[in-house]
């Protein structure tokens, strides 16, 4: 299984979430690969000591690209009429590359997950 984390779930590992926690160390000890774009990266790191736990967590993930979505991710956002691109590449790698897909704004990421026609479980955290 591969786990896709949202803006907000980085959010929640850098508040300690106790259970987005648990879901990063399973992931580790079973060599699950958790996922999150690059957009969702920039949107939430501001640097220093502050985020060392966002730090310690981004350390345990693999980090999507948005060079090689940038063009699907403008061409999903025309589809689905949005303008949020880093929920749109969020979907597009949940699509892709997870099976699993942790966000803090369910709405949204089911909605561009329809689009997609993606079957991609999303949790709400």
């Amino acid at each position: 299984m591969k786990v896709v984390f949202d803006a907000g779930a980085l959010i929640g590992l850098e508040r300690g979430d106790r259970r987005l926690w648990t879901v990063v160390k399973l992931a580790a000890s079973e060599a699950t690969p958790v996922i999150v774009p690059s957009a969702v990266v920039a949107q939430v790191w501001r640097g220093g000591s502050r985020q060392a736990l966002l730090s310690r967590a981004l350390d345990e993930c693999d980090v999507a690209s948005f060079d090689e979505l940038a063009r699907q991710v403008g061409e999903l956002c025309g589809r689905a009429r949005t303008s949020d691109v880093c929920d749109a590449q969020t979907a597009l790698v949940a699509a892709a590359r997870g099976d699993v897909l942790y966000t803090s704004d369910p709405l949204d990421l089911r909605r561009l997950l329809r689009v997609l026609r993606a079957r991609v479980a999303v949790v709400s955290c």
